[in-house]
């Protein structure tokens, strides 16, 4: 796990997404909301919200973005493997 400070959230996104791979990633903050925003601007297959990038269930899709792979597997993403789909999974307390 790397842990990188910025001034401001657009800086952190576009270090977030200026890497070759995008299979999963976390955001840690106390605004789940904002965190919610930002997860849809950073390009990972999966956004976990005050979670570890450990977080695979049968009912969720998994899979990445860029060289970490298009395809899905998981229920019904399995089908539909051309799509660019995200999971956001927040902790509570």
């Amino acid at each position: 796990m790397s842990v990188i400070t910025t001034e401001t959230e657009e800086e952190a996104i576009k270090i977030a997404n200026d890497t070759e791979y995008g299979l999963s990633g976390s955001i840690f903050s106390k605004n789940v909301a904002n965190a919610i925003k930002l997860a849809r601007k950073i390009e990972t297959g999966a956004c976990h919200i005050n979670a570890m990038t450990l977080h695979d269930e049968p009912w969720l899709p998994h899979g990445g973005y860029k060289s970490s792979g298009f395809g899905r597997f998981g229920s019904q993403w399995g089908i539909d493997e051309f799509l660019q789909v995200k999971t956001i999974t927040v902790m509570e307390g």
